[in-house]
């Protein structure tokens, strides 16, 4: 098992954990932080970003192996020395990646998954991206390379730099003092998820908030300036896959849209949310001009489905730490089926959660990959054979059926509502 695989196995349950004090304290305080249904869709588009990463699914363009092995001009020793610079240089490295993923078109659909959550809280945090298929980050580690500095210890203090952000994602943390000269705090992090005009894009540090103080791009948290979270152009939808695309898709057609050749060339690289003027004015998008107005997402969902989407995703949790056990001693191609499977019943409980037709499609074509799987096992599942798997097959039929109820029990709740019965 990897690194991170084996950080993920000891992070999830305490993640959970802090997520659920976390709760429990908003409630005995009396402070709304958490929704169900934002809560599932932000805990699922951090299961998505993790079982990418363990089917380790994308292209390294820039490798830091390669680059230390063919760079590095000094040996920097002692190691516990290495290790110090390393994390500056990360947290450095992190700063500006972070910085370009906010400024460029094309960059920020790789990072919109993150700030798409209405709300701020620890579960915010999970949403990871899944749409970083192409991998350079390696490029800003240029002066560790010089430096001879081994590439296993990114490799441990990579999983480490990137868990040390979670928990600056909450509303009930104060301003810390002194320690707001030094760290990134949930104070600071507040701005940088807020969509103010005063906060918009600033704080873009994950460790060390002097990154932002050098670069200017800092902005302290004000007290006669609330913070309103999420993205500008909402995106309207639980289903995490596809808020990862949702940007990169809209570019797409704005490309195809637009009438000059040159700005089908120049809207990937311009400011993110630059469109041309023909199609802005063609095509005009949905965009939160005063965020003291926003109107929050909200599907009404009813508490029985809320509870079946919970139970949904726990099962989820179940069928991915199972994955994490096999999936380094199977073809590649069978981890990658197993993925597959999940992302699929993701899509599928999320889009149930938005009441959208699909969630009925996504559900038969969930039955048909698990069907082609345990043929292909010998009616078996990844090593889980006998009783357990006419349970497993007993469960994917009960999951249609209930979809296909639920469906068209908030449809026409839906309906009912809107004619003001």
């Amino acid at each position: 098992m990897s690194i991170y695989l084996t950080f993920l196995f000891y992070a999830i349950p305490s993640f959970s954990i802090l997520i659920l004090i976390e709760m429990i304290a908003a409630r005995m305080m009396g402070i709304t932080i958490n929704r169900s249904s934002d809560m599932i869709s932000s805990l699922s588009s951090g299961l998505t970003n993790t079982i990418k990463d363990a089917i380790k699914f994308g292209v390294v363009l820039v490798s830091y192996s390669s680059m230390v092995d063919s760079m590095t001009m000094y040996k920097l020793e002692p190691i516990w020395l290495a290790a110090v610079i390393a994390f500056i240089i990360e947290d450095f490295a992190g700063y500006w990646l972070h910085r370009l993923n906010h400024r460029v078109n094309i960059f920020w659909n790789r990072h919109v998954i993150h700030h798409s959550s209405e709300e701020f809280n620890l579960s915010c945090a999970l949403r990871q991206s899944i749409s970083t298929t192409f991998k350079f980050s390696a490029i800003l580690f240029i002066p560790a390379a010089l430096l001879g500095i081994p590439a296993y210890i990114f490799a441990i203090l990579g999983p480490i730099h990137l868990f040390m952000q979670f928990w600056y994602h909450t509303q009930l943390i104060g301003k810390m003092g002194i320690l707001e000269y030094i760290i990134v705090t949930p104070s600071h992090h507040r701005v940088h998820h807020a969509i103010n005009s005063k906060y918009l894009d600033k704080n873009y540090g994950q460790i060390f908030i002097v990154w932002d103080k050098l670069f200017g791009t800092f902005q302290k948290e004000l007290d006669d300036v609330k913070p309103v979270y999420g993205i500008l152009r909402p995106a309207k939808t639980w289903n995490p896959i596809l808020i990862n695309y949702k940007h990169l898709y809209q570019l797409i057609k704005d490309a195809w849209h637009a009438e000059r050749l040159i700005d089908k060339v120049k809207i990937w690289f311009m400011p993110t949310g630059w469109r041309p003027e023909d199609v802005s004015k063609k095509y005009p998008l949905e965009h939160i001009e005063d965020p003291s107005k926003q109107i929050k997402y909200d599907t009404n969902t009813s508490l029985i489905l809320s509870i079946w989407s919970w139970i949904q995703y726990v099962l989820t949790v179940i069928m991915m730490l199972h994955m994490f056990t096999v999936v380094g001693d199977i073809d590649p191609k069978m981890g990658y089926m197993y993925a597959f499977f999940l992302f699929v019943h993701i899509f599928s409980l999320t889009s149930l959660l938005d009441g959208k037709w699909y969630s009925i499609i996504s559900e038969l074509f969930k039955i048909g990959v698990a069907v082609f799987l345990i043929y292909n096992q010998q009616y078996s599942w990844y090593g889980i054979d006998g009783f357990l798997i006419n349970l497993f097959l007993g469960y994917l039929t009960i999951s249609f059926i209930l979809t296909y109820l639920f469906l068209n029990i908030e449809q026409k709740k839906n309906k009912m509502e809107n004619y003001g019965v």
